[in-house]
């Protein structure tokens, strides 16, 4: 099946290692052009050179939290491959804690980094999208129920997918579509498996392949799935 990602271009924050990689990989495996960034340089452009496709591929060492992050990155994208066609937006992961231990600078912080980042690339990228892109963000299950000691992302993620939903209504009249992507357990070399985990609570008994999630993000962010949006598209196993 041809998703018709051939020649379009798509910015991937987060976009050196974990999911945020994988969906990279599997924009790049089927022609389409893609700019990644990290606060790491050295990070970039390793990504970079494991992409193995240096003329689809530009990277850029950015931190989200900056203002001007989202300007710089559409601003490459543009200069390095003529045009924006979308954007996979996620962040680094967050860090343990709970609701009533949480200082109110950690919920600061987090509502900086998870939410406002987030919302601040989407209000950015969206102007240059023409009809039939797309933006997605990469939530996970704990938009949807809450996921035990990481109260201060599960405290943001629903707001965030509510926020998509809006903008997908806003931009729904330009041809521009908005998802939210909420993956399962997935372990790559930043998360990896913790000694007490199992998946037995998961209907498939087994977690998720960082490549599976990237071919849906791939999918999501391209013309086949052009009459998708609005919807958090829940890949996880069965879990929920």
């Amino acid at each position: 099946m041809d998703l018709g990602l051939a020649g379009r271009c798509y910015i991937v924050t987060a976009g050196t290692s974990g999911l945020g990689f994988a969906a990279a990989q599997a924009l790049v495996a089927e022609g389409a052009n893609v700019v990644i960034c990290s606060r790491d340089q050295h990070r970039v452009h390793e990504a970079v050179a494991r992409l193995a496709a240096p003329q689809r591929t530009a990277g850029l060492a950015a931190d989200l939290l900056d203002a001007q992050t989202p300007n710089l990155l559409v601003h490459t994208a543009i200069h390095a491959f003529g045009r924006v066609d979308g954007s996979l937006l996620g962040t680094g992961g967050s860090v343990r804690g709970t609701v009533l231990g949480a200082t109110d600078a950690a919920w600061r912080d987090h509502f900086e980094l998870l939410f406002l980042s987030m919302v601040r690339c989407a209000r950015t990228v969206a102007p240059v999208l023409p009809e039939h892109g797309a933006i997605a963000f990469l939530l996970s299950t704990s938009a949807r129920i809450p996921l035990p000691g990481f109260a201060l992302s599960t405290g943001l993620r629903p707001g965030l997918a509510m926020a998509a939903k809006s903008l997908a209504a806003e931009l729904g009249p330009r041809g521009i579509r908005v998802l939210s992507l909420l993956p399962g357990r997935f372990p790559t070399d930043g998360a990896p498996l913790e000694p007490h985990e199992t998946p037995r609570n998961i209907a498939l008994r087994r977690f998720g392949r960082p490549e599976e999630f990237g071919r849906l993000a791939a999918f999501c962010l391209s013309p086949a799935a052009g009459y998708l949006t609005g919807s958090s598209v829940v890949i996880d196993g069965g879990k929920l």
